[in-house]
């Protein structure tokens, strides 16, 4: 828009002074009585007439130019993150994916964009290595039924396809396996393919679903993690620890008890990072083979907690938290420095004078 506005401008300056110059030029010839001087005169004239409607159209294209970069330029500076509903990276690493009550933002290269597509109400939402899965509900307007129930897309939002349950239900807690695949849902009451609330899978994209058992956990879930390439492990948070399973959740195995668990991820070596809090928040990484793990450093929160957790599927140092303030964090040395990139809600600019990402 910058380069449009800059470019229209000089067009019209150059009009501008081609008018004055062609003005001066009938000035100049004063004696009309000169048949020669008297048809100059005329064909300037004309020339003038046109220089002066290409003057007003240029200058009109300049004003409506500089109106639109000043729109666009507000647009990006209000965009803003109500009630975020998770966290993701595109596949290829280089955009965050947030979904936030009002459709998808957008980080990249230090700047926050809000990208093409309807401004559905995403919830579950789920990133894999094709795009992303999610629950909730389609923007007003949209031909989509309400709830989702499981859609899918693979353009990062431009267009979502209707997995399962589409008009049934809403599912809040859900995860899916990076690579496998593989979904898992958290179903609050029956509906055409579960039988009753409980923990459900499904290997064939929601077309059929198996229930689990979930031995082990009396708790309510507040958060769930899937293996990316290991379609039968998978870990869940509850009010006061977090638990694991190779048993499609058959059978679960507690693993840490350290306060509320608020969000988990699993890495592609499978590294489970845990969110929660206990007199503070925190934020872990363990090894599930060993159930060892480490404390990260991480900004301190007043009264919040880490909601969603992602890491960079190309950059295993780079990774990235929201909390339930909509406060978001990214790191690009592995968790020993973070940056702000929105605070409450207001997303935050991370760029030079040039315009380059602040690394």
């Amino acid at each position: 828009m910058g380069l449009t506005l800059i470019g229209t401008a000089l067009i019209t300056l150059i009009i501008f002074v081609w008018f004055i110059a062609t003005r001066r030029q009938i000035e100049s010839l004063k004696n009309v009585k000169k048949q020669e001087e008297r048809e100059k005169r005329l064909k300037l004239s004309k020339t003038l007439s046109y220089l002066k409607w290409g003057l007003v159209a240029s200058f009109l294209v300049v004003v409506a130019t500089g109106a639109l970069s000043i729109m666009g330029n507000a647009n990006e500076q209000d965009i803003y993150l109500e009630h975020t509903h998770g966290l993701g990276y595109s596949p290829d690493g280089k955009r965050i994916i947030i979904p936030a009550h009002a459709g998808l933002r957008v980080y990249e290269e230090g700047l926050w964009k809000t990208p093409e597509g309807e401004k559905h109400d995403y919830m579950g939402f789920s990133p894999a290595n094709d795009g992303f899965y999610s629950s909730g509900h389609p923007a007003q307007g949209s031909t989509l039924n309400n709830p989702f129930g499981i859609v899918k897309s693979t353009d990062e939002g431009k267009s979502i396809k209707s997995l399962a349950l589409d008009g049934e239900t809403d599912f809040h807690n859900m995860a899916v396996g990076y690579t496998s695949h593989v979904i898992y849902a958290i179903n609050p009451q029956p509906n055409s393919k579960m039988s009753s609330a409980g923990l459900y899978y499904s290997k064939d994209e929601g077309n059929s679903w198996t229930k689990s058992e979930m031995n082990g956990i009396t708790e309510e879930p507040t958060a769930i993690a899937v293996h990316p390439t290991e379609p039968s492990i998978l870990a869940i948070g509850t009010p006061t620890a977090v638990y694991f399973s190779n048993n499609f959740g058959n059978t679960f195995e507690k693993v840490t008890s350290a306060g509320q668990a608020t969000a988990l991820f699993f890495t592609n070596i499978g590294e489970l990072y845990i969110g929660g809090y206990q007199n503070n928040a925190y934020l872990r990484k363990m090894d599930v083979a060993s159930k060892k793990s480490e404390e990260l450093k991480i900004p301190e929160l007043e009264k919040d907690a880490v909601a969603f957790f992602a890491q960079n599927p190309t950059d295993e140092k780079e990774l990235a938290f929201a909390t339930f303030k909509n406060d978001v964090y990214l790191s690009t040395d592995g968790g020993s420095n973070w940056t702000k990139i929105a605070d409450e809600g207001k997303t935050i600019s991370n760029t030079d004078d040039t315009g380059k990402e602040k690394k």
